[in-house]
């Protein structure tokens, strides 16, 4: 949730923010009207409670003949009391509404929607092959690295196998991923893929991508389609006394992927269930925009390690999830479709998940949140297969890969 302290003192700012989203501005004088409806409320039964303590009081005081007057006139306040704590409790709930309907201040994202991004620079030449470029389905298929049949035919589609070398590459990933993480002084962390409602209003997740979200409605739980979300709720409603607090979470992620119908369903680009290593961070506030940088660096690392060109985007605001102030993509290129695919993304979130959360810094000021994908498992994969693919079938090994895949140099079919 946004500052309320920010929202009084420059609403315009988060109209703004509102209006460069596409959403819609209204939202702010609704949150401002409830804002001060709670306050006027509270200011009313603070008032109130202060009679009836003095009246309670003048009890004692009161004459035998005064009492039953001074009594009834206790029991009346006490009664409105009652009522004005109900109408606060109403108030409440409507500024929660409303407060979780405004998404966070954009905070430096270029103007426009979806294909406004800015290219903030590009790593690595685009490759060229002297072959026909097979895509990364045929070259696992040769490789027997992925089975999209038995997927199918065993969970429907948009779900795969990975067997044999796929198997192996994913666990490779995964590690070197951990293995860098840890490196750079993260926490790792096996995070659960089952999550409860409050971690997933809180992280912002049941707001326009909802229907992408699996649920459990017998036990009331949510399927994760990312650790972000674990990791976190993990210090949901604690006060933190150190700072920074940095995790890589594991798991496996889950998407309904609606409304992405005829878009990257060939293979494994976009799938309903995949793995990833999610970086986390909580930090000072005022510290965010460095970490969101450290984190950014992080991500240029990994994909540099893998040997891949791609390039950083800078997202326009119209393109952010609600919780996000700015965000930075990593495409790295995709050989088969001549174009640049989203590896990882990371996002400085500022201070709204905390809010919602209930997380806070000890000894005052807030708790910025930050995420970071290291390692989007299924399409690093793909990208991999397509990008380093050899005409005989076989497939290079970048140097960082080999130490987890048995010092094992190439794939071969």
């Amino acid at each position: 949730m946004i500052d309320l302290k920010l929202l009084r003192e420059d609403p315009d700012r988060v109209r703004a923010s509102q209006e460069a989203r596409g959403d819609d501005p209204s939202l702010v004088d609704t949150l401002l009207a409830a804002d001060e409806e709670r306050r006027s409320v509270v200011s009313r039964a603070d008032t109130l409670r202060g009679e009836q303590k003095a009246v309670s009081q003048s009890v004692k005081k009161a004459t035998p003949e005064e009492r039953p007057a001074v009594l009834e006139q206790a029991k009346a306040l006490a009664g409105e009391v009652k009522a004005l704590e109900a109408e606060q409790t109403a108030a409440e709930a409507r500024l929660r509404q409303a407060h979780l309907a405004v998404a966070n201040v954009v905070a430096g994202a270029p103007p426009g929607g979806e294909q406004d991004y800015v290219v903030l620079e590009q790593v690595g030449e685009v490759p060229t092959y002297d072959f026909p470029v097979r895509d990364h389905l045929d070259v696992g298929t040769v490789l027997k690295a992925i089975d999209t049949e038995r997927g199918a035919k065993v969970s429907g589609a948009r779900f795969a196998f990975l067997t044999g070398p796929g198997a192996l590459l994913e666990l490779a990933l995964v590690n070197l991923a951990m293995a860098q993480a840890t490196e750079a002084g993260l926490v790792p962390v096996i995070a659960p893929a089952l999550v409860r409602p409050e971690a997933m209003e809180g992280t912002g997740f049941l707001g326009a991508h909802a229907a992408e979200v699996y649920k459990l409605e017998a036990d009331d739980l949510y399927l994760v389609g990312t650790s972000e979300v674990p990791l976190a709720a993990f210090h949901s409603g604690e006060s933190l006394e150190t700072l920074p607090l940095r995790y890589a979470g594991f798991s496996s992620c889950f998407r309904r992927e609606a409304g992405s119908h005829g878009k990257d369903t060939r293979g494994i680009i976009r799938v309903h269930q995949f793995d990833k290593v999610e970086m986390f961070s909580y930090v000072a506030l005022e510290d965010a925009e460095a970490e969101h940088q450290r984190l950014l660096d992080a991500e240029k690392q990994f994909l540099g390690a893998l040997e891949l060109p791609f390039r950083v985007i800078d997202v326009a605001a119209g393109d952010l999830g609600s919780s996000a102030a700015r965000k930075y993509d990593c495409e790295a290129w995709l050989p088969s479709q001549e174009r640049w695919l989203e590896l990882t993304s990371t996002s400085n979130c500022t201070d709204f998940q905390a809010r919602r959360l209930g997380i806070r810094r000890k000894g005052g000021g807030s708790v910025a949140t930050l995420n970071g994908t290291l390692c989007a498992v299924g399409r690093t994969i793909a990208v991999l297969l397509e990008v380093h693919q050899r005409a005989d079938g076989s497939v290079h090994v970048p140097e960082a890969l080999r130490p987890y895949l048995g010092g094992r140099a190439e794939l071969t079919p």
